[in-house]
């Protein structure tokens, strides 16, 4: 029989004619044929959710190739790696008919924290650029800044767990001395009310007072606990007293937070309060861009920005409807195409995307209402028609079909995002001082609109 590395691939050629190339790229060719056992072939895959897809919807079509190829009867196997350096693995029977429950190292059990979420792949952007640094320098020197209490708040999916457990993981990993926490204030309040249910608040106020550094998500959801609030205001102030630093989360400010003690509040203001906003659009394609290098996914570059583009408030949201789209390519046996990604997308995004402008669109639309012709509007040419249906056209890209700075300069001729910036701010500023001028840009909307 042939060694396991070359039976996966003599598996993979006979799968390839019957998926699509598309299907192939994604889910197969990342998979790695490893040395295992005798009567065994392990698989070796990125990520679970890898594993999960590939055992729900190709098991079959792999074992069938596999009794094809092979000279005697195997079992098949996964090795699903965790990490960016692959020190850990777990082997799942392809036969299991449940999800085998995966402990996987990167899930630290004492401090309560996953190791995926770290500094270095934390996408930064202007939107969250000062929580960042905030967070860092916490993590730097906790309990030596005046950042005590730091607070971090906004909107749902923002980033504000990844910052959290970011500190907690840049600490254990420098320093296994530090007794670091992470919890949320729901768990907070069960751990509380188990405590008084077995008689055991003592040892629930040595656990939650004796660490050097404590990670609260979400805790906005003490509002209205008022038993559970007094006993936090005091394991506040004893890890305060004792220079411990306290790290929080919450989706608003705190002068927002109804239903909480004004000295709860008053603790909470005393360090520092940083905010979270939606990122922006590039910040967003680096975020999705990230993730599929992350899961090993090829995903056109086109396809991340529609995604982008469309999907503005929640990165979770964002990268839900980056799964969704991959599901539905291989379900449907189809590449991904914008045709595709619209369809797939059409409940996450709404209709609205289906009807989305292109850049080539915008582009053909202000070469027939300008009578230039699409090549010089492309070129480097700087006659003064040219260029100003060429800035028109790249405040249109950016305006109607939210493309991002590169992506417009790359279709104008390779100019860099600063030409981009000045095209945009030309155009505003011509429509402020020229009504004409407005009018003839609003005639260029209205004709992509049609």
């Amino acid at each position: 029989m042939a060694p396991q590395s070359d039976l996966w691939k003599l598996i993979a050629d006979k799968i390839r004619p019957l998926v699509s190339d598309q299907t192939y790229a994604t889910w197969f060719a990342p998979i790695k044929g490893v040395a295992s056992e005798d009567g065994t072939l392990t698989l070796e895959v990125p990520s679970r959710f890898y594993y999960e897809w590939i055992d729900s919807h190709y098991r079959s079509l792999i074992v069938e190739k596999m009794k094809e190829l092979a000279d005697r009867e195997l079992q098949l196997r996964y090795s699903v790696v965790f990490g960016e350096d692959g020190d850990g693995q777990t082997e799942v029977p392809v036969e299991a008919r449940e999800l085998v429950e995966m402990r996987p190292r990167f899930y630290d059990k004492g401090s309560k924290l996953n190791k995926r979420y770290r500094f270095d792949n934390f996408i930064e952007g202007p939107n969250n650029r000062l929580a960042k640094a905030a967070a860092l320098s916490v993590a730097e020197s906790p309990g030596q800044t005046s950042f005590n209490p730091l607070l971090v708040y906004g909107g749902v999916g923002l980033g504000k767990t990844h910052l959290l457990q970011a500190i907690g993981n840049l600490l254990l990993g420098e320093d296994r001395q530090h007794r670091v926490h992470y919890t949320t204030s729901e768990k907070f309040t069960l751990d509380f009310i188990s405590s008084i249910q077995n008689n055991k608040t003592a040892d629930f106020s040595a656990r939650y007072r004796g660490v050097s550094v404590l990670l609260v998500d979400d805790i906005q959801f003490l509002q209205k606990k008022e038993q559970t609030q007094e006993q936090f205001f005091h394991t506040f102030n004893e890890l305060y007293q004792q220079g411990k630093q306290i790290v929080l989360t919450t989706d608003r400010h705190p002068r927002e937070l109804y239903g909480l003690k004004d000295r709860l509040v008053s603790r909470f203001q005393s360090g520092l309060i940083v905010d979270i906003q939606a990122p922006n659009l590039e910040t967003r394609i680096a975020i999705l861009q990230k993730k599929a290098e992350e899961d090993a996914l090829d995903i056109p570059y086109e396809i991340v920005e529609f995604i982008a583009t469309n999907v503005r408030q929640n990165i979770r949201e964002m990268e839900g409807a980056l799964i969704k789209l991959l599901a539905y390519s291989s379900l449907s046996h189809a590449d991904i195409t914008m045709d595709l990604a619209r369809r797939a997308l059409r409940e996450t995004l709404g209709n609205s995307a289906n009807y989305r402008v292109t850049i080539d669109e915008i582009i053909r639309v202000v070469s027939s209402i300008t009578n230039i012709p699409e090549k010089k509007l492309i070129s480097k040419g700087r006659k003064m028609e040219v260029a100003q249906a060429r800035q028109i056209a790249m405040y249109l890209c950016r305006e109607k079909a939210g493309a991002s700075l590169e992506n417009i300069g790359l279709h104008f001729g390779g100019r860099d995002h600063s030409t981009v910036i000045h095209a945009c701010r030309t155009i505003e500023r011509k429509m402020k001082e020229s009504a004409d001028f407005k009018r003839r840009v609003d005639g260029v909307r209205v004709k992509l609109a049609t």
